[in-house]
């Protein structure tokens, strides 16, 4: 995980899954029904897609067109006393 080695265990428990999601693939895996491959596929997918769309949060946050819709809101909608 971004160069560092991390255990499934630290990652199921991390902020980037749900607590949902962690009990599903923990019924799963302790049911047979996913091997630890399979649980951490799923987990490294998750991982991934959330560090992506984080990714391209901040980008589109830093973006001139977002300065400028913000600029532009707030000249729209001017705060009252």
């Amino acid at each position: 995980f971004q160069g560092h080695k991390v255990s499934v265990w630290d990652l199921l428990h991390s902020k980037y899954i749900p607590e949902e999601n962690r009990k599903e693939l923990l019924e799963l895996y302790q049911a047979g029904e996913l091997t630890l491959d399979q649980v951490k596929t799923v987990v490294s997918t998750i991982v991934t897609k959330a560090e992506a769309a984080r990714a391209e949060q901040l980008e589109s946050a830093r973006s001139p067109r977002a300065e400028l819709m913000v600029a532009e809101a707030e000249h729209t909608h001017p705060q009252e006393d």
